[in-house]
């Protein structure tokens, strides 16, 4: 309920909004300009309300070679690039400067356009004043003739700044070698003095074309260790360089990699005991791996589960042609240590299956099962208000956690708030929501939220208007069992509502207000203080035990001081100094979750 301020007769109410603005009209940039400005309350946020940011627009043409430059006294600096009305960054940098948490981003767009830099913070919405530029770099030095390794060799070298910059900038040496098809080398590159990034590729028309890099090897520490397969005969460069602008000696070295583990057979639906051991082959990070290939058909969804009583498994699954990753697991099967990963594969042919341990030189015995798995039977709709009733079955489809679940769909509304409640007596109930395009993936999930044993209750905001996807399901693979869903929608985000010092707020806590991550009701009031100016605040309450939570901010909102029993045994008071001149935000809280009620809340001056 939105708390309604009594104040003395003739007093100004104060009305102010947190809502972050989710756009904002850019301002023109030219490319050779350096604009001032300061980010603050007035500017957007991102949705989630995590940091606060400006744009800028500004054309450019295939090729050009920009950077941009984003320092502050106030802030972490960050910048993102985006093609205009796309929500998908191209490029983004946190410290790419290398002097403390000043940004620089380096790109080069691949077609005329108008595109937009988002000058922000990295994080929260204390902004603050700030410098950006934006400049056309010069083209790029020809790049030197590589120096020849030969396969078997080591070679002692030195980072400086007057060697070649590579196009996001760093220093690098440039090694060039011949390999034949298939041929696997180890590059390792080794220093005491930065941390160290080695790059394969080769050369296209005067650029360098990465074909695989690697910064920490798998001894831990910072030196790098590639294994590359030459995918044609010819000649490769090796860069040496630093992850970020550093320089220094080092040594690489170019050697034969062993072969890779030969892959045994496997089919879908086969089910295999393997064993890991001092025998056992290593993977390209020197890791101790059994590898098993299958094959598949295009659109193929496949569940592949790793159990072992020996060993923490880990499950990686490869493209069969080039290698590459295309899901890895952990923890994934929901009991223990074991894995479990589910994947679509897009296309025809051959995949690899790597078993392992997640320290790398684990050993026992494991059970390796790769099963078919039906595409997700489409969602059930549900429309907000409704209560539905079901049962979850082992023949149900699973996650790719293994857990059977039913799915819900259904529309919403930008910022607009919903709340989902599973409760049920056969199983510990969980809840996720996510987008309904696309493979699903969750957005929010609860398991205990609504603090009455182990039913769910997920408050979710929507990020964009569009179609959503809840899932309802036990919190353990084993589980099944009987459950109801209720699906009701919150209304919009409450606004703060103001308080004057010297005057008492009356309200009313109800399941429509706004929530903690803990799931306790609260309303929000924005006051002005002045610096070392001593207030009492007490929240009073008979219908609930009173929480008060006194902070900076409004939806990105810092504590800065709380209180539960000051006043007597269920109701609060915080005597508190201001530390600056400004606003602040006090929550009339309970400090359990669920309690509604009548309160009075009182901010007045300390006598």
């Amino acid at each position: 309920m939105k708390p309604s301020l009594l104040a003395a007769a003739g007093a100004l109410a104060l009305i102010w909004s947190v809502s972050p603005a989710l756009a904002q009209e850019a301002a023109s940039l030219r490319i050779g300009a350096t604009v001032d400005g300061a980010l603050g309350d007035g500017d957007a946020r991102d949705t989630d309300g995590d940091y606060v940011y400006d744009d800028y627009r500004f054309a450019a043409r295939a090729g050009q070679r920009l950077e941009a430059v984003l320092r502050s006294d106030s802030f972490d600096a960050y910048l993102a690039l985006y093609a205009e009305g796309s929500d998908e960054a191209l490029a983004e940098d946190d410290d790419g400067l290398g002097e403390g948490t000043d940004a620089r981003l380096r790109f080069t767009p691949e077609e005329d356009g108008t595109y937009v830099l988002r000058a922000r913070t990295l994080s929260g919405t204390d902004g603050g004043g700030y410098s950006l530029s934006l400049r056309e770099r010069p083209a790029p030095a020809r790049a030197p003739r590589p120096a020849r390794i030969r396969l078997g060799a080591e070679e002692a070298g030195e980072l400086t700044d007057r060697d070649p910059q590579q196009e996001d900038g760093g220093s690098y040496d440039a090694y060039g070698f011949r390999a034949e098809q298939g041929q696997r080398v180890i590059i390792t590159l080794n220093s005491d003095d930065f941390d160290t990034l080695v790059r394969v590729g080769r050369m296209a028309g005067g650029d360098f074309v990465e074909l695989a890099h690697n910064d920490d090897g798998p001894d831990q520490g910072l030196n790098s260790r590639l294994v590359f397969t030459a995918p044609t005969a010819g000649d490769y460069v090796i860069r040496a360089t630093a992850v970020q602008d550093g320089t220094g000696a080092y040594t690489i070295g170019l050697a034969p990699a062993p072969d890779a583990p030969p892959a045994k057979p496997l089919a879908i639906g086969d089910k295999v005991e393997g064993e890991l051991n001092a025998d056992t082959g290593a993977n390209d990070d020197g890791q101790r791996a059994q590898l098993y290939r299958f094959s598949a058909e295009a659109g193929q969804r496949v569940a592949i589960e790793l159990s072992s009583k020996d060993f923490d498994t880990y499950l990686v699954l490869r493209n069969g042609v080039d290698g590459s990753v295309i899901a890895q697991d952990d923890d994934g099967a929901g009991v223990g240590t074991n894995s479990r990963l589910t994947a679509t594969l897009d296309t025809a042919g051959d995949y690899v299956v790597e078993a392992r341990a997640f320290s790398g030189d684990g050993e026992g015995r494991f059970t390796l099962t790769v099963s078919e798995v039906a595409p997700p039977p489409p969602p059930t709709p549900i429309q907000f208000g409704d209560t539905v009733e079901g049962e979850i079955k082992t023949e149900d489809p699973q996650s790719d956690g293994g857990k059977h679940y039913h799915a819900y769909a259904f529309s919403g509304a930008e910022g607009q708030r919903i709340q989902a409640i599973l409760r049920s007596g056969d199983f510990d109930a969980y809840l996720e929501v996510g987008a309904a395009e696309g493979d699903f993936t969750a957005l929010a999930s609860d398991d205990d939220g609504l603090a009455q044993g182990t039913d769910s209750r997920l408050n979710f905001t929507l990020p964009k208007t569009g179609d959503y996807v809840i899932r309802v399901m036990p919190l353990s693979a084993e589980e099944d069992g009987l459950y109801a869903l209720e699906l009701t929608e919150r209304g919009p985000e409450p606004e703060p509502g103001s308080i004057l010092v010297g005057a008492t707020a009356r309200g009313t806590l109800s399941s429509t207000d706004a929530m903690t991550e803990e799931g306790a009701y609260y309303d929000a009031y924005r006051f002005q203080a002045k610096k070392d100016e001593k207030l009492r605040i007490t929240l009073v309450s008979n219908a609930f035990d009173a929480f008060l939570d006194l902070g900076e901010g409004g939806e990105a909102f810092t504590s800065l001081a709380t209180d539960d029993d000051g006043l007597s045994d269920t109701h609060a008071k915080l005597e508190w100094t201001a530390p600056e001149d400004g606003w602040y935000v006090v929550r009339a809280q309970a400090l359990a979750p669920n309690e509604t009620g009548a309160y009075a809340l009182a901010v007045e001056r300390q006598p």
